[in-house]
């Protein structure tokens, strides 16, 4: 990759912003719009396949929450997988900014796509996006790691300012799209999503001499730098034949049941040979032929990691056993944390009571304004000062930006006085999706100066903390939903509860989670084990998508409150597990902290 010398690197430091290099703050701006546009989407997507055909204002496709939850499943898991594939192109051939460019571009595509509201778009739109993100998520961090290449000691706030960037992105646009989709039609939403991140690839892409050589075409031949103390650890493992062949196997067969599975579902045809799976049984209930063929091909992943591991030196072999442990917890809280896409969404849809009337009515619109103003009035000052370092240098980005920001005002003036004058208030579905991003502005200093003091936690009490957390959260919904009867609503307070706990669990173990892969791995095994974690979020997010469909099932079966109740036993008790695990992982990291 296309590096800047010592030299360079002082000059493109000389414009500031808080501290840190103004390109900084255009890839804060980039991720913003782009986050915008994800989580715009996201949080519409279930909603919009379920929703009635009849009986309200802007219908929807009316698809069961099996069906819904298995595409969204299949959409969730495969962002998670592409991200692999498009960072080894950028890495190999197109070099990090290019990539950014690409996936904007094909997400761009993608939201548009969306917008035209019919079934072949719908799955064009998603195929647009999935390949999108493959190229956009792994590259524009690394653009943020080569810019601190000398600097590493301002890599961990320049992290958190443009994490900061994430959660505004997915804030707004869960707000705007979601009241757009809900008060005005879907088409709304969708388009809105596409509009800007259109505009934040413009941006980007006007940026360019803000850059430099940064993220640049790779340099063919350059080596990984490797420390001593690894060279010393290191010992090679090229890959077998059988090594090879365990790849290819277990990802067709992955890549397989991931499209099946919806395939199955909504278009009733099967892609793969059900005939294998028909005498297999768990707990009496048979077991589904694509399930048996998923279970295979982790199976077979696990061979492959399993010979690989241990043909390393002790300490590494240790250390990566630490990371596939991790790895597992990691599958169990996505799981659940992720019913914040699918059965949450329902939940706040059809069984939270959102009408508000007089004085109720009239406190959460002032709530919901500070909540909205506040958080926009700070990052347009963000921009401002952006403006005034680069103004002269990269003009056309900034008056992109600009009106961006103008229309995010627009947009928000116009939702807050149509609330004010409305009188009763009606809280959209959406409006409950934007309290995990504004939890984490509000707490993520807290959990930082936490990490940082005497009191830091070790990483296996880290996740079991997380773990827990996200378990109580869903033990208030249990609670709250308890013996309800048909057509009574609970209070709202429930919900926001339940995603508060769910945030605090988040910050605990999600931010951690790839540092200490970072940490535990060699440089020369980096990228094959950030494609296993990557590969147990993407587990998480299936399993998640795939449960959370099954919520009406279970409701009609037994009740609202044990569809909760499953996702409360479940990570309290793997939380308590990885605490039991504690003195053995820490063996295991070998002085890693």
């Amino acid at each position: 990759m296309s590096t800047l010398s010592s030299t360079q690197h002082d000059e493109f430091f000389k414009s500031k912003v808080l501290g840190h290099p103004a390109g900084l703050f255009v890839l804060f701006f980039t991720e913003m719009w782009e986050r915008f546009s994800f989580y715009g989407m996201r949080v519409l997507l279930i909603n919009f396949l379920t929703m009635a055909i009849v009986g309200v204002d802007f219908p929807g496709w009316g698809w069961s929450a099996e069906n819904a939850g298995a595409l969204f499943g299949t959409y969730a898991g495969l962002l998670y997988l592409t991200p692999i594939v498009g960072g080894l192109i950028a890495d190999k051939l197109i070099g990090y900014r290019w990539a950014v460019v690409v996936g904007s571009i094909l997400m761009t595509l993608g939201h548009a796509a969306m917008a035209i509201e019919t079934e072949i778009m719908l799955y064009v739109g998603l195929g647009f996006l999935i390949l999108g993100t493959g190229f956009f998520k792994p590259n524009i961090t690394s653009i943020i790691s080569e810019m601190y290449k000398y600097l590493p000691e301002k890599k961990d706030g320049a992290y958190t300012i443009f994490y900061m960037g994430v959660n505004a992105g997915a804030f707004f646009g869960m707000l705007l799209c979601g009241y757009l989709a809900e008060k005005l039609g879907w088409s709304w939403g969708f388009g809105l999503a596409g509009i800007f991140m259109l505009l934040g690839t413009l941006q980007f892409w006007l940026s360019k001499p803000l850059f430099g050589t940064v993220g640049g075409v790779p340099e063919k031949g350059k080596e990984i730098e490797v420390s001593e103390e690894e060279k010393k650890d290191y010992k090679a493992n090229p890959f077998t034949m059988i090594d090879k062949v365990l790849i290819v196997a277990s990802t067709i067969i992955g890549f397989l049941y991931l499209i099946n599975d919806p395939v199955s579902k909504i278009g009733k045809v099967d892609l793969l040979p059900q005939k294998f799976f028909v005498d297999l049984s768990f707990g009496g209930e048979p077991i589904s032929g694509s399930i048996g063929y998923a279970l295979v091909g982790l199976l077979l992943f696990l061979v492959l990691v399993i010979r690989r591991i241990s043909r390393y030196s002790k300490v590494v072999r240790d250390r990566m056993i630490a990371v596939v442990v991790f790895a597992f917890f990691t599958v169990i809280f996505f799981l659940c944390f992720e019913q914040a896409a699918s059965s949450l969404v329902l939940f706040a849809r059809d069984s939270v009571d959102r009408e508000l009337t007089g004085a109720a009515a009239l406190s959460f619109n002032i709530i919901n304004a500070l909540l909205t103003v506040i958080p926009l009035g700070i990052i347009t000052w963000v921009l401002v000062s952006l403006w005034k370092q680069t103004h002269t240098k990269i003009l056309g980005a900034n008056i992109v930006l600009m009106l961006c920001f103008l229309g995010i005002w627009a947009l928000v003036l116009w939702m807050l006085y149509r609330e004010f004058s409305g009188g009763d208030v009606e809280i959209t579905v959406s409006w409950f999706s934007i309290l995990n991003s504004f939890f984490i502005i509000a707490f993520a200093s807290f959990f930082s100066k936490w990490w940082e003091s005497k009191y830091n936690p070790s990483a296996a009490l880290k996740y079991g903390i997380g773990l827990v957390l996200v378990g109580l959260g869903f033990g208030l919904l249990a609670f709250g939903s308890y013996d309800l009867a048909e057509g009574v609503k609970v209070s709202m307070v429930w919900l926001i509860l339940a995603y508060l706990f769910h945030t605090l669990g988040e910050l605990c173990l999600s931010p951690v989670g790839l540092s200490y892969v970072s940490k535990l791995v060699p440089a020369r095994m980096i990228a094959l084990m950030f494609g296993m974690w990557y590969l147990a979020i993407a587990i998480g997010n299936k399993i998640a998508a795939s449960l959370g469909g099954m919520v009406d099932q279970i409701k009609e079966d037994y009740s609202l409150s044990t569809f909760f109740l499953i996702f409360t036993i479940i990570p309290i008790a793997a939380g308590v597990l990885v605490a039991v695990l504690n003195p053995l992982l820490k063996k295991l990291m070998h002085g890693v902290k």
